[in-house]
Order: structure tokens, then sequence, then C-alpha cells
């Protein structure tokens, strides 16, 4: 799956990631870094990050303008 966001349970970055993504309708694949020792070791607190294709596309606080620009840009270069 080319979207991964890695998340963590308890964070309101993460959800309104999540949400966000939702909204926009992207299928992302959900990983808790607390439940996967590379994830937290290579991320730490650093949550969330959208991974697009195995490239670090967001992390932090998701800005929803920013979101829809690297859509923009993913869709266009898959085409």
């Amino acid at each position: 799956m080319p979207f991964v966001l890695y998340s963590r349970r308890g964070c309101h970055l993460c959800d309104q990631a999540e949400d966000l993504l939702f909204f926009h309708g992207v299928d992302a694949a959900v990983i808790d870094v607390d439940s996967d020792d590379a994830a937290r070791e290579r991320f730490g607190l650093r949550v969330p990050v959208l991974e697009i294709d195995g490239v670090v596309a967001l992390e932090g606080r998701f800005d929803e303008r920013e979101l829809v620009r690297v859509l923009a840009v993913d869709r266009r270069s898959q085409s």
C-alpha cells in the first residue's frame, strides 16, 4: 500500500490526521508506533507521519492545503 500513517493511541494530532486522510479518500495503512519496534525507533515522538511510497510526505500537524497538494502530486506521478 502506498500510503502509511504512523500514529499512536491517545495522540490528538494523529486522530486529526487520520480523519483528514479519511475525508480526502486516502486509504492509508495505520501503524501504531508503540506496537512496532522499528517504527518506534525510527519516529519516536515524531507522529503523525504520512509516508507515500516509502517517502515521508507530512509529519506533525497536518495542514489540509499541504495534504491536498501532496495528494495532487502523487496522483500526477501515477498518471
